[in-house]
């Protein structure tokens, strides 16, 4: 663990990380996330009946468009060439009634991709609370979090 913040310059002010000396290599992150619908809400979802579509589909699909989007939702991110994004969405009944969220990128480049998998992660449970939010609004998005990333200094894996 470092004791130092990158995106601060000797004086505390924000700045950009200068990447342009790093070298290319291929760089993969992942992350996970849960939204808690509560049983009602859960149904709905598991049998598809909500009257604003297959809610999995389209929190899928806002996750990979709102990684491709993350340079622009973030101040300090890089922009990068996506090679990949996968988000993927899983019913738990026996966890509460909830949705475990895992999304993935991948890139080769200078800097990592973990931005992009926590946001696609983020914006995929966003997307369900709005999708269920006629059912019920005592629904809880939580333990977002870094599972695993790769190709850069510092791997990890959670």
């Amino acid at each position: 663990i470092r004791n130092e913040l990158t995106h601060t310059d000797d004086g505390g002010q924000a700045r950009m990380v200068d990447v342009g000396d790093k070298a290319a290599t291929v760089r993969t992150a992942m992350a996970e996330g849960w939204v808690r619908l509560g049983q009602a809400a859960f149904e709905q979802v598991r049998l598809n009946t909500s009257k604003k579509g297959d809610v999995l589909t389209v929190a899928q699909l806002a996750g990979i468009m709102a990684a491709k989007q993350t340079s622009n939702l973030i101040p300090l991110c890089h922009s990068l060439a996506l090679s990949k994004v996968d988000v993927r969405l899983e019913l738990c009944a026996e966890r509460d009634y909830s949705v475990r969220i895992v999304g993935s990128a991948r890139t080769t480049g200078p800097t990592g991709v973990e931005m992009e998998a926590l946001t696609a992660v983020a914006v995929s449970a966003l997307t369900v609370y709005d999708m269920c939010k006629a059912v019920t609004h005592d629904m809880t998005i939580g333990d977002i979090r870094l599972l695993s990333k790769s190709g850069g200094r510092r791997d990890f894996i959670r």
